[in-house]
C-alpha cells in the first residue's frame, strides 16, 4: 500500500462572511487567538507526518506563501535583541513542512480546487484539510485516517454526528457498518447538504479526507452540481458505490468525537478563540477568571 506523505489544502475562497476583516487579510490568515488557522492546518498535517503540503490558492493570497516563507529582516532583528522565544515561533512556520502553491484560476467549488492538485499529487494517496474545520491536536483524527487508508485502501472520509436540524448545511454519508470497531464503517452513498427530511443519516462530512487517486479521473468528468459548482461530494459518491475491490477502492468513513473547533462564521470562529485562549497555560486562567466576572454583567 503506497504511503500518505502529501496534504492538499484549498485555500481560495473569498472570505465574504468576515468582510471587511477579509477584504486584504486572507481568511486562512485569521488568527486564533495568535496564530493564524492555515498555521494550525498545516501543523496537523505534519503531525500526521504530511510535510509536503500543496495549498490551492487564488488572487490575493500572498500572505499565505508570506506567512510559509523565511523572513529573514525579521529573524535577523529577534535574534540581535536575543528573543529566541519569538524567533522560534517565527521559524515554525517555514520549518515544519514544505508548502508549494497552485492557483485555482476561478471558484468552480471543492471538487475543482482538489482536482487542481492533480499534477503536485499524481498516482498517490493523498490528504485534504479544509481550514474551517480546526482538530484538536489532542485528537489525533488525521493520523487515524492515514492508519486506516493503509490498512484498508481506497479513501477515508470523517464524519460527525450532528443534530437533525443542521444536516442540511454539510454533505451527509449512508452508512453501514464493516466490523467490530462501531466508530469505522462502509459509506455506501453520499448526499450534499440534503433536505432535513431526505438525509440518508445524521452524520455530516467534515472537512479531512484521505483520498484514492482515482478521484481525479472522476472528478475530471463530474458535471457542475449542487450551487453550480464541481462538489467533491458528488465524486466520492462515485468513489463509494464501488466495491472495496473496485480500482477506487471504495470509501471507509471514521466516526470522529473528538474537540473539533468551527471558524466558518463569525460566532463559531469568536466561540473557537475563546475555548482555545480558556485551555492555553499563559492565558486561560487569568481570561477565564475575567470571563467569569464578564458573563453574569450581560443583559
Amino acid at each position: 500500500m503506497t504511503k500518505v506523505t502529501k496534504a492538499v489544502i484549498p485555500a481560495a475562497g473569498l472570505g465574504t462572511r468576515f468582510l471587511p476583516a477579509t477584504k486584504a487579510t486572507p481568511k486562512e490568515m485569521l488568527p486564533v487567538v495568535d496564530t493564524p488557522a492555515i498555521e494550525l492546518v498545516v501543523q496537523e498535517a505534519a503531525n500526521a507526518g504530511l510535510t509536503d503540503v500543496l495549498m490551492v490558492t487564488g488572487r490575493s493570497k500572498r500572505a499565505l506563501e508570506d506567512h510559509f516563507d523565511r523572513a529573514a529582516e525579521l529573524e535577523t532583528t529577534l535574534e540581535a535583541k536575543g528573543d529566541l522565544e519569538k524567533l522560534a515561533l517565527v521559524r515554525h512556520s517555514t520549518d515544519m513542512a514544505t508548502v508549494h502553491y497552485v492557483r485555482q484560476g476561478e471558484p468552480r467549488g471543492l471538487g475543482h480546487a482538489v482536482l487542481c492538485a492533480s499534477r503536485h499529487v499524481g498516482k498517490e494517496p493523498f490528504a485534504v484539510l479544509l481550514g474551517d474545520d480546526l482538530i484538536d491536536p489532542r485528537d489525533p483524527l488525521l493520523t487515524r485516517m492515514v492508519d486506516l487508508r493503509e490498512q484498508l485502501g481506497g479513501s477515508v472520509v470523517a464524519l460527525m454526528e450532528v443534530p437533525r436540524s443542521q444536516i442540511h448545511l454539510y454533505g451527509c454519508a449512508a452508512i453501514e457498518a464493516i466490523g467490530d470497531d462501531p466508530d469505522v464503517v462502509r459509506i455506501t452513498d453520499l448526499v450534499e447538504k440534503p433536505a432535513t427530511d431526505e438525509a440518508p443519516s445524521l452524520y455530516a462530512v467534515i472537512g479531512r479526507y484521505v483520498l484514492d487517486p482515482h478521484v481525479f479521473d472522476i472528478l475530471e468528468r463530474t458535471e457542475p452540481g449542487r450551487g453550480g459548482e464541481i462538489q467533491l461530494t458528488d465524486a466520492l459518491r462515485v468513489l463509494a458505490a464501488d466495491t472495496p475491490s473496485a480500482i477506487g477502492g471504495g470509501v471507509t468513513g471514521i466516526v470522529f468525537r473528538g474537540r473539533r473547533y468551527d471558524t466558518g462564521d463569525r460566532q463559531s470562529y469568536l466561540q473557537a478563540v475563546v475555548r482555545l485562549a480558556c485551555e492555553r497555560d499563559d492565558l486561560g486562567p487569568e481570561f477565564a477568571a475575567w470571563l467569569k466576572e464578564f458573563v453574569p454583567t450581560l443583559p
